[in-house]
């Protein structure tokens, strides 16, 4: 008899599905700051705002994060037009640099992200020729960090568009909406 209960208490903790996944897993996988270690990356001190306004702005269970660029840890950006100076490669690694930078915003602002409840739509802007046409596949840099840090938090509603120019000459800006516990 306590062997049967041990094995129906361990189905309910790990749940029963017939893909073998288990809640375990899929909460290590969920478990943002986990992840971003696995990934090897460290998060920058976010860079202040360069104008009047703020990082980040908080509205009941929403954060509102500004439009952030590809800062290199060195301090420099990624610059450049796509389909002119940059490949969709190195638009992606940009994309995704950004990523790691709103990551940064986030852990400043909550401490905590497990306090993530969802990346709720992201608004992702290339510097790109005007017969350029691959902005989704450059914005999936920032799209595809956002799943592996966040997993299912991390999938999101988008827009991907061409700029004729950004800020300083940066590859993209990335701007996001999140929602919170």
């Amino acid at each position: 008899m306590k062997e049967i209960l041990v094995v129906l208490i361990t189905i309910a903790f790990l749940g029963c599905n017939p893909s073998g996944d288990s809640s375990l897993k899929t909460m290590a996988i969920n478990n943002p700051n986990t992840q971003l270690k696995k990934l090897g990356i460290t998060l920058p001190s976010p860079s202040a705002p360069v104008a009047n306004y703020v990082n980040i702005v908080r509205s009941g269970n929403l954060l509102f994060l500004s439009g952030k660029g590809p800062k290199k840890l060195d301090g420099t950006y990624i610059k450049g037009k796509l389909g002119l100076d940059l490949t969709i490669e190195q638009g992606y690694e940009a994309a995704r640099i950004t990523g790691i930078n709103q990551i940064a915003v986030l852990k400043a602002e909550l401490g905590d992200l497990n306090k993530v409840k969802r990346i709720v739509k992201v608004l992702g802007m290339v510097n790109a020729s005007a017969d350029f046409q691959d902005q989704p596949k450059v914005i999936n840099g920032f799209s595809d960090l956002m799943v592996e840090v966040f997993g299912d938090r991390g999938k999101h509603a988008r827009s991907a568009v061409g700029m004729c120019s950004l800020p300083s000459g940066i590859a993209v800006e990335i701007e996001v909406i999140v929602e919170i516990e």
